[in-house]
């Protein structure tokens, strides 16, 4: 029994990601006994986390004994989560699996001082949980910027007017126990949380070196993942490839250098390149994705596209120069300039990269709906992943 209990973390892992939807496959993934395996999936069971299928079935021509199905619990606990981007913060709840069960209507002022937005964020995050009456077991948030470690700083939050070295860690749990919220409070980049419910949940899974490339509302954002954890580097600041000079001569870049994927290839950098000027309609990645889907004939419209990806294709090639992953994943406006020409930017990384003739990596699409919203769940739940028995005592 001692093992089992030492078991029950990588058997929730296994259930939360997918990697065991039997019994059977839950035994031979954590190499114990039947009665072990058994034995741990009624404790998490027995902990509202997960579900055992009380009549054993068969797959459609599989053979041998039927095995228990194994589900996150339908009504089990969830993590609150919320995000802020440059046009607006959204607040969540989220179960085991990555499933959103709530979300609260998306607000679009983001206020100059941080404790104001994170404090109506969590609000609404508090609102979801008393309408639903679900357990929480923490909070996680996800802002467009580097997060410090340890102290949880937000380094560069430059498209929302916040303070640089914003204590966005310490403001969010403050606001958390202020609304009466139990658990932990945790808070990271917005791409690198991305990337880790991608690998938990969706494009990314199965990959052992998870490269994602993304842009939002603004800038460019990129994550590595390894062997199932975040790469962040010694104080959290890996991977800002958004300063990549992709364009020698191209535009300032708010670092100081011009050229850079930051200003080069987000949705302010289609808008300007074919032309357009942006709206308050809407936000600036709407207005870039409505541009590419209606409007791609135009050839205007057409070699802005073309442009931002040929330059994303040159910044890809160094990094899988660089990192050698074995998968590249796209969000934001990226998915978009990769389903509009799949072929031209796979082309530019494969001749721009040293492997790409002899070993060309997948290049594909983000599958999941609010990927960063998911992740920041994902750091509130990794406690829980850890230890079970000890997290929801």
């Amino acid at each position: 029994m001692d093992r089992g209990r030492g078991a029950l973390g990588p058997a929730l892992e296994l259930v939360h990601t997918g990697r065991a939807p039997t019994r059977a496959v839950l035994t031979a993934e954590l190499g114990v006994t039947r009665a072990t395996a058994g034995a741990v999936a009624a404790e998490l069971e027995a902990l509202g986390l997960i579900r055992v299928d009380a009549h054993p079935g068969a797959a459609a021509g599989s053979q041998g004994r039927p095995s228990h199905r194994l589900e996150v619990a339908e009504n089990g606990p969830v993590a609150l989560a919320a995000q802020v981007h440059a046009d607006g913060f959204r607040a969540a709840l989220v179960g085991l699996g990555g499933h959103i069960v709530a979300t609260a209507p998306g607000c679009e002022t983001v206020d100059a001082d941080p404790a104001k937005v994170l404090g109506s964020v969590v609000e609404a995050g508090a609102d979801l949980l008393r309408t639903t009456g679900r357990r929480c077991v923490g909070a996680g948030l996800a802002v467009p910027s580097a997060v410090a470690e340890p102290e949880g700083l937000a380094l560069n939050p430059l498209h929302l007017a916040w303070p640089v070295g914003a204590p966005v860690r310490r403001i969010f749990a403050e606001c958390v126990r202020a609304a009466g919220i139990t658990g932990p409070a945790f808070a990271g980049n917005d791409v690198n949380l991305a990337a880790l419910a991608e690998h938990r949940h969706g494009a990314g899974r199965g990959a052992r070196d998870l490269l994602c490339v993304a842009t939002g509302h603004r800038g460019v954002g990129g994550a590595l993942v390894l062997d199932g954890r975040l790469h962040t580097g010694s104080s959290g600041l890996a991977l800002e490839v958004g300063h990549l000079a992709v364009h020698p001569e191209g535009r300032p870049c708010h670092c100081g250098s011009r050229g850079c994927l930051d200003v080069e290839a987000d949705p302010l950098a289609l808008l300007i390149e074919a032309g357009r000027e942006p709206g308050p309609e809407v936000s600036l990645l709407r207005q870039a994705e409505d541009l590419i889907r209606d409007h791609y004939a135009d050839p205007t419209v057409r070699r802005a596209t073309e442009a931002l990806i040929d330059r994303l294709g040159l910044g890809l090639a160094g990094l899988v120069n660089i990192l050698n992953p074995d998968r590249v994943i796209l969000g934001g406006l990226h998915r978009t300039l990769l389903d509009a020409d799949p072929e031209r930017l796979r082309a530019v990384v494969a001749d721009r990269s040293l492997w790409g003739q002899s070993g060309s990596v997948p290049i594909l699409p983000c599958t999941l709906s609010h990927n960063s919203l998911v992740g920041a769940a994902e750091l509130a739940w990794q406690p829980v992943l850890d230890d079970p028995l000890g997290a929801l005592r």
